[in-house]
């Protein structure tokens, strides 16, 4: 149903010699006062307010409680929101097909044609949840890995194939692609949605709610989403509008740049540790400042992304021009591109160096240069460790769990020429949504590869290795940039496209060296490029799991263990052998 609008707000927008229709803030504001501080993520919900406005869901006093916010910096307003779209992942998008399937019986057994029923709003399942690391530190793993991913899911994909072919607007992303999150920001996210409305095309913020709590990733490109529940997810995919509280924004300032060396994986252990320490439960976070106009937007998607980990229900980044240089170079339409600029400035949703600071409910501030490299564990996300002191800190998770007169025991793996000591890292993983959407710290990772092969530096032999990034795009550009083959020489042999190791699909360990640990009740260690490290996550054989950026992982699979000061010892040696620090590569 089209909205009353009864600000009369609705309005016409040319771009490339098209004309779009769409519903005016700086029109409604003339009505319901000035709005132009108002956070860009609550722009968005007056926005879809102003477009759903219906008097039964979405009434006038509604659209007015927004304004007020700015008066309290909180409501406890009740909204009805209607996002754009749906994302789902294979493992919780199962029974919203089943779901839909039963709702067809139904419908057939009832008398009436079962075809009407499909999903209302846009649903993406990206498969990505299922492929597991059985195989690893060769090139055939990837089509190994596939083939018995395949052999355990069969029944379930092909269900899955067939619902993508049995309803209307729904979309399957197949095994073997990419995880759902970063095939969201690379291909899907539009940043200003559209539909056709009565002959009329209608522009919108793109919008989503997804099965998985790192659909936040998204808000690294200025559109607004999170996860839900399936329930929540179902409900949005029939039309139906999710309930929530106008939240409190708190508004997190950036200023600066970071340092040479300094990843956004350093960045985002910072940003989480400061965050969580503050407290968001339940909370928008929106970022500003000038520091947004050095930050790319891998950066901010990687930020965006970790949402879950700072307690906050998002990790909105504002559109900008960054937004648009990545629009282009994932290869998005021009067509869409012009329309998200224009849009963007006619809503005063456009960020720049010019732009007034928002009013937050509160605010926190870091200026990108304090940032140093870091480490997160071993348990939290939020615990964050400087790279220096993670030896420190293992050699105190061993004392408090009095193990510390055992700390330099050195246990034999029965069959082979090597010894387990407490914090050995037995599987090191560069995977996730996380940081496999960001170039940066992939191309960094390959470099690290490639400076260690030519030092002769090799991965210890009792170190699971993977590389799992989040998109084909990935390999595209480690193969163009001549990487590959070093990643590969240290045992980071592509793996599979999807989330494995962060969400527990690591594999099982050698069976001499789970059995090691086992029988001498080891304390060791991962180490992933990922999101969540609590205990029994990655493996239930690993009680200390360490989040670092990529090229951390490799360094880390050189040293093969994290009781180590990388500031000061050396990785390895070279084959003069001379000590090769992590400065050296």
């Amino acid at each position: 149903m089209p909205s009353l609008d009864s600000l009369k707000c609705r309005r016409s927008l040319e771009v490339a010699g098209k004309t779009y229709h769409y519903y005016s803030l700086p029109d409604a504001a003339a009505q319901l006062g000035d709005i132009s501080r108002l956070p860009t993520s609550l722009k968005v919900l007056l926005e879809n307010l102003l477009r759903w406005e219906d008097d039964v869901t979405v009434r006038s006093d509604d659209l007015r409680s927004l304004v007020s916010w700015l008066q309290t910096r909180s409501s406890d307003q009740e909204i009805q929101y209607r996002p754009a779209r749906v994302l789902m992942q294979d493992f919780t998008g199962v029974p919203a097909v089943v779901d839909l399937a039963a709702m067809r019986d139904a419908v057939a057994r009832a008398g009436g044609d079962p075809q009407k029923i499909n999903p209302l709003s846009p649903v993406d399942l990206v498969i990505d949840h299922s492929v597991m690391v059985d195989r690893f530190g060769s090139d055939q793993a990837f089509e190994q890995n596939v083939e018995i991913e395949m052999q355990r899911n069969g029944e379930r994909y092909e269900f899955l194939r067939w619902g993508q072919q049995a309803f209307d607007n729904f979309s399957v992303v197949p095994p073997g692609t990419g995880i759902c999150h970063q095939v969201n920001l690379e291909y899907l996210g539009q940043v200003v949605w559209t539909r056709e409305e009565n002959g009329e095309t209608v522009a919108y913020p793109d919008t989503l709610v997804g099965t998985d709590s790192h659909t936040t990733m998204i808000n690294g490109l200025g559109v607004l989403g999170w996860g839900v529940g399936g329930i929540e997810a179902e409900a949005a995919m029939l039309g139906q509008p999710v309930s929530m509280l106008i939240p409190e924004v708190i508004g997190f300032r950036l200023s600066g740049k970071l340092n040479e060396g300094v990843t956004a994986t350093d960045l985002v252990l910072t940003v989480t540790q400061m965050l969580r320490k503050h407290g968001v439960v339940g909370k928008f976070v929106e970022f500003y400042g000038p520091g947004l106009d050095h930050l790319p937007l891998a950066d901010r998607a990687t930020i965006g992304n970790m949402a879950p980990e700072y307690g906050a229900t998002c990790g909105f980044f504002p559109v900008d021009q960054i937004t648009i240089d990545y629009l282009r170079l994932t290869g998005r339409n021009e067509e869409r591109i012009a329309l998200v600029e224009a849009y963007s400035k006619a809503q005063g949703m456009w960020r720049d160096s010019n732009s007034p600071d928002p009013v937050f409910t509160a605010t926190l501030e870091l200026d990108l240069a304090q940032v140093q490299p870091s480490v997160a564990g071993p348990k939290r996300p939020q615990d964050r460790v400087t790279l220096g002191d993670i030896g420190a800190n293992f050699d105190l998770l061993l004392e408090t769990g009095g193990r510390k007169q055992q700390a330099d025991t050195s246990v034999e793996v029965k069959g082979e020429n090597f010894h387990l000591k407490h914090g050995a890292v037995v599987i090191a993983a560069i995977t996730s949504c996380t940081n496999t959407s960001n170039p940066n710290v992939l191309m960094a990772a390959g470099l690290v590869a490639k400076k260690a092969v030519e030092r002769g530096l090799k991965r210890q032999p009792w170190v699971k290795s993977s590389l799992a990034p989040g998109s084909k795009v990935v390999t595209d550009y480690l193969e163009r940039a001549g990487l590959t083959r070093y990643l590969d020489q240290l045992g980071f042999n592509l793996v599979g496209y999807g989330c494995t190791t962060c969400i527990g699909n690591s594999g099982p360990l050698p069976d001499a060296i789970g059995q090691a640990i086992t029988d001498n009740d080891l304390i060791v260690s991962s180490v992933l490029s990922g999101n969540r490290n609590f205990e029994g996550r990655v493996h239930p054989l690993v009680k200390a799991n360490w989040l670092a950026s990529p090229p951390l992982v490799v360094a880390f699979a050189l040293a093969g263990t994290t009781r180590i000061n990388m500031d000061r010892e050396p990785l390895g040696y070279d084959g003069q052998n001379q000590p090769v620090y992590l400065k050296d590569i």
